[in-house]
């Protein structure tokens, strides 16, 4: 296993296999997503990205409470105060979103207690979300009085629908794993001690597939949840194309005629 310096103990890196985990450790404070977590996300998910090895990400938080139980509210007093403030804090919301939004590796989320807030918006970044029986989701916005921008609305938006964004939003309620089943927040409710393990057994089978066809798939969800317009149809058929041309696709082929599981490479 290896481990990448992310500059602070309150986030973790380890890669093991293919696989990078990525831990919010903070579980004094149910792995609140304090200022200095957010430093040093942007970079550790650039790494991660840049890895070669990895194929795919996992992000969990530490502890048997939480994923991740929000923004650090004890920082709002000196970063969403007054205009100058916010807009630093905006920023560094906006280099985060992006580091997760450039990751071009599948992401999972492993989620157990508490995914609320800062913490949903995480979670929402990944591509698959699997819960943990008796964790609890919300966005809290509106009980705290602050504004929440755009992009988290058009997050939770493209996820459960406005109807449903509508209600989580406007109600500030906390749900619960059904409820955030039903509404489609997330893709499957597992007991607690089959978390890690279903977890892990879906990593690997991803890991397992033709990594530029994941690669493909992932930037083809992504391209289509953008409206027509704004769609990058060249980029895709690039990559599209890099499949069929590929020594994957000759050992994917290879292997099937043989009976036997593909050896992907990435090239």
């Amino acid at each position: 296993m290896a481990t990448f310096d992310t500059g602070t103990d309150k986030l973790l890196v380890d890669i093991d296999d293919g696989i990078a985990t990525v831990t919010f450790n903070n579980p004094a404070k149910r792995n609140a997503l304090s200022i200095e977590i957010r430093t040093a996300l942007p970079r550790a998910l650039r790494h991660v990205n840049d890895d070669a090895d990895v194929r795919v990400v996992i992000t969990t938080g530490a502890g048997e409470q939480a994923f991740v139980s929000g923004a650090d509210i004890t920082e709002f007093g000196d970063m969403r105060s007054s205009p100058e403030a916010r807009a630093t804090y905006d920023r560094m919301a906006a280099e985060t979103a992006a580091a997760w939004q450039g990751l071009g590796k599948p992401i999972i989320a492993m989620i157990r207690g508490f995914c609320i807030g800062g913490g949903l918006l995480t979670a929402l970044a990944a591509d698959i979300r699997i819960a943990a029986e008796g964790s609890q989701f919300g966005i809290p916005a509106a009980r705290l009085g602050l504004g929440y921008g755009p992009g988290g609305v058009a997050a939770l938006m493209g996820i459960v629908g406005p109807a449903n964004a509508a209600e989580i939003l406007y109600s500030a309620r906390r749900l619960s794993t059904d409820d955030a089943l039903r509404m489609g927040l997330i893709n499957r409710v597992v007991q607690v001690d089959r978390l890690h393990d279903d977890v892990m057994e879906l990593a690997r089978s991803i890991r397992d597939n033709a990594p530029l066809t994941v690669a493909a798939l992932k930037a083809s969800i992504a391209e289509l949840r953008r409206p027509e317009a704004g769609r990058d149809h060249e980029r895709l058929h690039r990559m599209v194309e890099a499949c069929f041309t590929s020594e994957d696709y000759q050992e994917g082929q290879r292997a099937f005629a043989e009976k036997r599981p593909p050896r992907f490479r990435g090239r």
